[in-house]
């Protein structure tokens, strides 16, 4: 008998592969609440501990591209599942660890089941009719922020109530749920859309120059900025990234059609994602540290963990409650548009928030994050429906990936960035080196004019004026540059699916 499948257009497609999104989304913040305990339980230095992160932050960006392509060549509902084995087998090695070895492999495993959000996404321009696919990207480009926003207190308090095992064992029920809601209700999409064979080598060089980049930014901070081994990675990376780049247009499946990369609108939104993947991570890191220090330092606000965790969570969920606002501008105004006020109201964010450290008002930051993250969230809507826009349809996934890859990698630069900033501005508190007042004052200013820097590429990005709002269904099925009526002329309005 054949297995039941919800309508193309209905809500439930788009809930389920939200639904992924924010299972995938949790695993990134799984572990925050272990990270001080890493080193004790698995009997090993905090160094080691580390990679416990760092592994599936690796992981993720290698497989990104690799989903997207493949997704591409053989179906995006079959990679979705494909991408969640190594999520359920991930969480069961974490689970049964018991030394840090096969903890790092498990949190690997977990971060090569980070696909999921790109490829649900390209998914969505096959099965939703496109009066409705602008307000479903938003949905389920806001799960990022609902999954990471609902991880930290839902870690925090299994983690202080019960093994910490059980942690990854509901991640990998979760996992198996969203597998067979998807292998069960969610339709195929268009199968083989990209015909050829797999860029192995591409995939490979691409593989080891992300390793040699996001190796150096997350780790040079430790390792030293100035020593050989960060040097060595980044010059590595450097090279590594021009040869992937002269073999990938010269052959004839590339992993990455760089030429359509190339085209000023893809090329400007990726600039856009890098910034917005700063900016977005930054806050993320420096909130939850005045949260957590102590309230005898003058700034600090001495949360716990778990309380920590719940005053960001509202932030998260504010993503998903604007997403539809986000997709009705986009509507009317187009997503540049929508990116370009996301990225603005961002920089607001932080900059309301530079009165407000010292001033030991929980309230006061939590309007801080909840302003930035509704940035976020018009944001993250807008980049892949510009994206969409801009790519043939056989292409959508990769092009998608790419784009995820891009704020992956802002992230990681974030994160490098502020750990200095925190690392250099400090003062003695009780004997223990603690991030200064100051400290969190330049952290958030950089956020701030990083915001505004996503603001203004985003204002530049060139959309041609007929596609200013016929969303992100509008790209030719050919190689070409789009433009004009022929943006549009081929939309199917039934199925989203050109004529």
């Amino acid at each position: 008998m054949e297995r039941p499948k919800l309508e193309a257009g209905s809500g439930g497609v788009v809930g389920i592969l939200a639904f992924a999104g924010i299972v995938a989304a949790i695993t990134q913040t799984l572990v925050v609440p272990l990270i001080g305990e890493l080193p004790t339980l698995f009997d090993t230095s905090a160094s080691n501990a580390s990679w416990v992160i760092t592994a599936t932050l690796l992981a993720a960006a290698v497989i990104t591209p690799v989903a997207g392509r493949l997704g591409d060549m053989y179906g995006k509902k079959r990679m979705l599942l494909v991408s969640l084995a190594p999520l359920v087998i991930g969480s069961v090695v974490c689970a049964l660890s018991s030394s840090v070895v096969p903890m790092i492999a498990g949190r690997g495993l977990q971060g090569l089941g980070m696909g999921v959000v790109p490829l649900g996404i390209s998914l969505l321009r096959d099965v939703v009719p496109a009066e409705k696919l602008g307000s479903s990207i938003a949905i389920m480009s806001a799960s990022m922020g609902v999954g990471g926003a609902l991880g930290l207190p839902f870690a925090a308090a299994i983690a202080e109530n019960a093994s910490w095992r059980v942690l990854f064992w509901v991640v990998a029920a979760l996992a198996l749920a969203v597998g067979t809601l998807i292998a069960v209700f969610v339709p195929a999409g268009r199968e083989n859309t990209a015909k050829g064979s797999f860029d192995l080598l591409g995939a490979f060089g691409l593989g080891v120059a992300l390793v040699c980049l996001l190796l150096a930014v997350s780790k040079g901070a430790d390792w030293g900025w100035g020593s050989g081994s960060t040097l060595g990675l980044l010059a590595a990376a450097i090279v590594l990234l021009l040869v992937w780049g002269r073999w990938e247009l010269r052959t004839a499946e590339p992993l990455v059609d760089l030429r359509v990369t190339a085209r000023p609108q893809v090329l400007m939104t990726n600039a856009a994602s890098i910034l917005i993947g700063f900016a977005m991570y930054a806050q993320s890191l420096v909130v939850p540290q005045l949260l957590q220090l102590p309230e005898a330092t003058g700034y600090g606000l001495g949360q716990s963990m778990l309380a920590m965790g719940l005053w960001m969570a509202p932030a998260g969920l504010m993503m998903m409650v604007m997403s539809p606002i986000g997709a009705k501008l986009s509507a009317a105004k187009g997503p540049r548009v929508t990116l370009a006020v996301g990225a603005a109201v961002i920089a607001l964010g932080y900059g309301i928030s530079l009165p407000m450290i010292g001033t030991g008002s929980l309230w006061g930051l939590l309007v801080v994050t909840i302003v930035a993250n509704t940035g976020v969230g018009f944001a993250y809507g807008a980049m892949p429906a510009l994206i969409m826009g801009a790519v043939p349809q056989s292409e959508t996934a990769s092009a998608n990936s790419f784009n995820t890859l891009m704020r992956s990698i802002g992230s990681s630069v974030s994160a490098a960035v502020m750990a200095v900033v925190l690392a250099q501005m400090t003062t003695d508190f009780g004997g223990f080196a603690l991030p200064s007042e100051s400290g969190f004052r330049v952290a958030m200013l950089i956020g701030c004019g990083v915001g505004v820097a996503a603001a203004i590429v985003a204002f530049l990005i060139p959309v041609p004026k007929a596609a200013v709002r016929s969303g992100p269904d509008t790209a030719p099925d050919s190689a070409p540059e789009a433009t004009g009526e022929a943006e549009v002329s081929g939309v199917s309005g039934a199925s989203g699916v050109k004529a």
